[in-house]
């Protein structure tokens, strides 16, 4: 997973800092919230053909170690 998150880059200069791969201005969230919704990699791919199959598998990395680190309040729902 350390090949994968090397990726990533943070550059303050570069879309406010915001994680991006790696020689790109995309946003590791934006692929996130995109496979989230239900596309797949290959339409990823072709939406934004600068982007590998292990970029994006770099973005769930990093989702997955970001989640280890930050917790989200998520509402509870009432059950009736």
């Amino acid at each position: 997973m350390k090949t994968l998150l090397n990726r990533i880059t943070c550059d303050p200069n570069i879309c406010f800092g915001k994680p991006c791969i790696r020689g790109t201005r995309i946003w590791v969230s934006m692929l996130l919230d995109l496979l989230a919704d239900g596309m797949s990699i290959d339409d990823l791919i072709k939406e934004y053909p600068q982007l590998s199959r292990e970029d994006v598998f770099a973005a769930i990395a990093f989702g997955a170690e970001m989640s280890r680190e930050r917790y989200v309040d998520i509402p509870l729902e009432a059950v009736i």
